[in-house]
């Protein structure tokens, strides 16, 4: 599997920033990023053995045909921390611009679409985005076959903490249905079933697809290409931050996600508890019956 992973990053300390991206620490951004970038390596990559205890041999492991994975990170300026990070600089490469900070994930949009029949997958993930599953690209193929390439399934976005109210928050959760009415029909197939490993999975329109990252097959990307708005930057989602990350994919494909009672299926780790943390305060915490 031939995999290319585009990360747009930014940091410039800002004493009024709303993002941690404008944080007067760095080190929280440079720890997100390169936990993103070494687990990657570590999941997707090649350099991966086994112990053979008896033979004192470290042997191949997790091999397949044609195994690739490079990513791409995206910069605009001199606004970046890749100077600070403790991976090696062979693990990326570097791509600067000299967009708006703001525009950033478009340019990485552009980058997909240069490499067009070069690779099987074609990612973008913010970077403070962390896969953890080694079966997560398995899974989106899974889904694509058994339903269709104009259905996308997005990963629930979650946050941990053994210090919070409560240990795990998945914090994409719904959002009023006039947010997305304008983009996308949910009504349209609101549900999928399936059955994996004997287990039965449901999967649903999402009222929130937002997961500030998206993983398109080949035939998606390609197909995505093609439609009249891609690339046009259009930043009537929330933000050009949310509007980069979500709007194109959402015009062009039916959005779903696992139920919240499956949450775990299709996931991925935002770093930090910002969004964790707000439950108890500015989010209740919901009494069960």
């Amino acid at each position: 599997m031939r995999i290319l992973c585009t990360i747009p990053h930014f940091f410039q300390p800002h004493d009024k920033g709303k993002h941690a991206s404008q944080g007067k620490n760095p080190q929280p951004r440079i720890q997100a990023l390169t936990q993103s970038i070494t687990n990657l390596r570590q999941l997707f990559g090649q350099s991966q053995t086994i112990i053979d205890i008896g033979h004192k041999l470290a042997l191949p492991a997790n091999q397949t045909k044609d195994s690739q994975l490079d990513i791409i990170i995206c910069t605009t300026q001199d606004y970046h921390l890749l100077d600070q990070l403790s991976v090696p600089s062979h693990f990326y490469h570097h791509y600067p611009t000299q967009v708006e900070p703001l525009l950033l994930g478009f340019e990485c949009q552009a980058v997909l679409r240069d490499y067009l029949g070069k690779y099987d997958y074609y990612c973008f993930l913010e970077d403070d985005l962390i896969i953890q599953d080694p079966w997560f690209f398995i899974k989106l193929n899974w889904f694509t076959q058994q339903t269709s390439n104009l259905n996308l399934l997005q990963p629930n976005r979650y946050e941990i903490s053994s210090h919070a109210a409560v240990n795990k928050a998945y914090v994409d959760g719904d959002l009023l249905p006039r947010v997305t009415a304008p983009f996308q029909n949910v009504q349209e197939q609101p549900e999928l079933k399936g059955k994996i490993m004997g287990i039965p999975i449901t999967f649903c329109r999402a009222l929130n697809p937002h997961s500030g990252c998206y993983f398109l097959n080949a035939r998606q990307m390609n197909y995505w290409t093609k439609q009249e708005h891609f690339l046009e930057r259009d930043s009537s989602f929330i933000s050009p931050l949310e509007s980069a990350a979500t709007l194109g994919i959402m015009k062009t494909f039916k959005i779903y996600k696992t139920v919240p009672q499956q949450a775990n299926f299709l996931e991925i780790q935002h770093f930090g508890t910002n969004f964790l943390s707000l439950i108890g305060k500015q989010v209740n915490l919901a009494t069960s019956n």
